[in-house]
Protein backbone atom coordinates (compact mmCIF):
# COMPACT_ATOMS: atom_id res chain seq x y z
CA UNK A 1 0.00 0.00 0.00
CA UNK A 2 1.10 3.58 -0.80
CA UNK A 3 1.04 6.18 1.82
CA UNK A 4 1.57 9.11 -0.72
CA UNK A 5 -0.39 11.39 1.81
CA UNK A 6 2.95 10.55 3.93
CA UNK A 7 5.57 10.45 1.03
CA UNK A 8 4.28 14.25 -0.54
CA UNK A 9 4.56 16.13 2.40
CA UNK A 10 4.60 19.79 1.52
CA UNK A 11 8.12 21.27 2.60
CA UNK A 12 8.39 24.42 4.95
CA UNK A 13 8.39 26.78 2.11
CA UNK A 14 5.06 25.35 0.83
CA UNK A 15 3.49 25.16 4.34
CA UNK A 16 4.70 28.83 5.31
CA UNK A 17 3.29 30.08 1.91
CA UNK A 18 0.00 27.87 2.99
CA UNK A 19 -0.90 29.22 6.50
CA UNK A 20 -2.79 32.39 6.24
CA UNK A 21 -5.17 31.85 9.48
CA UNK A 22 -5.28 30.16 12.27
CA UNK A 23 -7.64 27.50 10.44
CA UNK A 24 -5.03 26.89 7.91
CA UNK A 25 -2.40 25.72 10.40
CA UNK A 26 -5.08 23.78 12.77
CA UNK A 27 -5.60 22.14 9.05
CA UNK A 28 -1.96 21.40 8.94
CA UNK A 29 -1.83 19.81 12.38
CA UNK A 30 -4.96 17.89 11.78
CA UNK A 31 -3.37 16.41 8.78
CA UNK A 32 -0.41 15.42 10.24
CA UNK A 33 -2.28 13.62 13.35
CA UNK A 34 -4.23 11.10 10.90
CA UNK A 35 -0.95 10.69 8.96
CA UNK A 36 0.14 9.09 12.65
CA UNK A 37 -2.98 7.47 13.08
CA UNK A 38 -3.49 5.81 9.95
CA UNK A 39 0.60 4.75 10.26
CA UNK A 40 -0.70 3.01 14.10
CA UNK A 41 -3.97 1.49 12.11
CA UNK A 42 -1.33 0.02 9.92
CA UNK A 43 1.18 -1.20 13.05
CA UNK A 44 -2.09 -2.25 14.75
CA UNK A 45 -2.96 -4.70 11.46
CA UNK A 46 0.18 -6.02 10.28
CA UNK A 47 1.09 -6.86 14.28
CA UNK A 48 -2.29 -8.05 15.31
CA UNK A 49 -2.23 -5.91 18.00
CA UNK A 50 -5.19 -5.26 20.26
CA UNK A 51 -5.51 -1.80 20.49
CA UNK A 52 -3.51 1.49 19.55
CA UNK A 53 -1.50 1.43 22.39
CA UNK A 54 0.16 -1.60 21.69
CA UNK A 55 1.06 -0.47 18.55
CA UNK A 56 2.64 3.34 19.50
CA UNK A 57 4.85 1.30 22.33
CA UNK A 58 6.03 -1.33 19.62
CA UNK A 59 6.51 1.71 17.19
CA UNK A 60 8.28 4.02 19.44
CA UNK A 61 10.65 0.64 20.10
CA UNK A 62 11.19 0.08 17.08
CA UNK A 63 12.04 3.26 16.22
CA UNK A 64 14.05 4.32 19.11
CA UNK A 65 16.36 1.37 18.38
CA UNK A 66 16.70 1.98 14.31
CA UNK A 67 17.49 5.82 15.78
CA UNK A 68 20.17 4.64 17.54
CA UNK A 69 21.68 1.89 15.11
CA UNK A 70 21.97 4.55 12.06
CA UNK A 71 23.53 7.68 11.60
CA UNK A 72 21.81 10.79 12.56
CA UNK A 73 21.78 12.42 8.90
CA UNK A 74 19.60 9.42 7.53
CA UNK A 75 17.58 9.55 10.69
CA UNK A 76 16.63 13.09 9.93
CA UNK A 77 16.28 12.23 6.29
CA UNK A 78 14.03 9.96 7.59
CA UNK A 79 12.13 11.77 9.82
CA UNK A 80 11.42 14.47 7.15
CA UNK A 81 8.96 11.76 5.64
CA UNK A 82 7.32 10.77 8.88
CA UNK A 83 4.29 12.54 10.74
CA UNK A 84 5.53 14.57 13.51
CA UNK A 85 4.54 12.23 16.46
CA UNK A 86 6.92 9.40 14.80
CA UNK A 87 9.89 11.52 14.26
CA UNK A 88 10.35 12.23 18.09
CA UNK A 89 10.92 8.28 18.52
CA UNK A 90 13.86 8.36 16.47
CA UNK A 91 16.04 10.53 18.21
CA UNK A 92 14.87 9.48 21.50
CA UNK A 93 17.60 7.03 22.15
CA UNK A 94 20.42 8.50 19.32
CA UNK A 95 23.32 10.32 20.80
CA UNK A 96 25.22 12.85 18.97
CA UNK A 97 27.90 10.93 17.51
CA UNK A 98 30.88 13.21 15.08
CA UNK A 99 30.82 10.53 12.81
CA UNK A 100 29.66 7.78 10.97
CA UNK A 101 32.25 5.52 12.99
CA UNK A 102 30.51 6.55 16.85
CA UNK A 103 26.93 5.59 15.56
CA UNK A 104 26.67 2.30 17.90
CA UNK A 105 27.11 -0.92 16.21
CA UNK A 106 25.08 -3.94 17.22
CA UNK A 107 23.53 -6.87 15.53
CA UNK A 108 20.02 -7.58 14.44
CA UNK A 109 19.73 -9.98 17.23
CA UNK A 110 20.88 -6.85 19.59
CA UNK A 111 18.13 -4.86 17.80
CA UNK A 112 15.41 -6.87 18.31
CA UNK A 113 16.54 -7.79 21.97
CA UNK A 114 16.51 -3.87 22.52
CA UNK A 115 12.88 -3.65 20.96
CA UNK A 116 12.14 -6.50 23.48
CA UNK A 117 13.07 -4.82 26.60
CA UNK A 118 11.67 -1.37 25.42
CA UNK A 119 8.16 -2.83 24.42
CA UNK A 120 8.16 -5.02 27.15
CA UNK A 121 7.39 -8.24 24.96
CA UNK A 122 9.45 -11.38 24.23
CA UNK A 123 11.79 -12.19 21.85
CA UNK A 124 10.04 -13.54 19.08
CA UNK A 125 7.12 -11.53 19.56
CA UNK A 126 9.62 -8.34 18.98
CA UNK A 127 10.73 -10.29 15.89
CA UNK A 128 7.33 -10.19 14.62
CA UNK A 129 6.16 -6.35 15.62
CA UNK A 130 9.46 -4.83 14.38
CA UNK A 131 8.85 -6.43 10.92
CA UNK A 132 5.31 -4.79 11.36
CA UNK A 133 6.53 -1.31 12.33
CA UNK A 134 9.12 -1.78 9.32
CA UNK A 135 6.87 -3.15 6.83
CA UNK A 136 4.57 0.34 7.45
CA UNK A 137 7.65 2.39 7.18
CA UNK A 138 8.51 0.97 4.27
CA UNK A 139 4.65 1.92 2.81
CA UNK A 140 5.29 5.63 4.48
CA UNK A 141 8.58 6.22 3.02
CA UNK A 142 10.25 6.50 -0.48
CA UNK A 143 12.33 3.34 -1.96
CA UNK A 144 15.10 6.10 -1.61
CA UNK A 145 15.41 7.00 1.72
CA UNK A 146 14.57 3.28 2.82
CA UNK A 147 17.62 2.38 -0.07
CA UNK A 148 19.33 4.62 2.60
CA UNK A 149 18.59 3.13 5.85
CA UNK A 150 19.82 -0.15 4.24
CA UNK A 151 22.83 0.86 3.19
CA UNK A 152 23.60 2.13 6.86
CA UNK A 153 22.88 -1.07 8.22
CA UNK A 154 24.75 -4.50 7.75
CA UNK A 155 23.46 -7.41 5.38
CA UNK A 156 22.05 -9.12 8.39
CA UNK A 157 19.14 -6.23 8.67
CA UNK A 158 17.89 -7.32 5.35
CA UNK A 159 15.25 -9.56 7.22
CA UNK A 160 13.99 -6.81 9.25
CA UNK A 161 13.01 -5.32 5.91
CA UNK A 162 11.37 -8.53 4.52
CA UNK A 163 7.27 -7.79 3.46
CA UNK A 164 5.74 -10.49 4.80
CA UNK A 165 4.03 -10.57 7.80
CA UNK A 166 3.06 -13.23 9.86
Amino acid sequence: MYFGFIKESMSPATVNSNIKTDKDLYEIHKEEHMKYIEFMNRVQEYGNLKNLEEAVRITEAVLETLGERVYRTESLDLAAQLPKDLKMFLFKKQLLEQSRDEVKRFSLEEFYNRVRARARIGYPEAIKQSKAVMAVLQEAVSAGELDDIKNELPDEFNDLFQKSIE
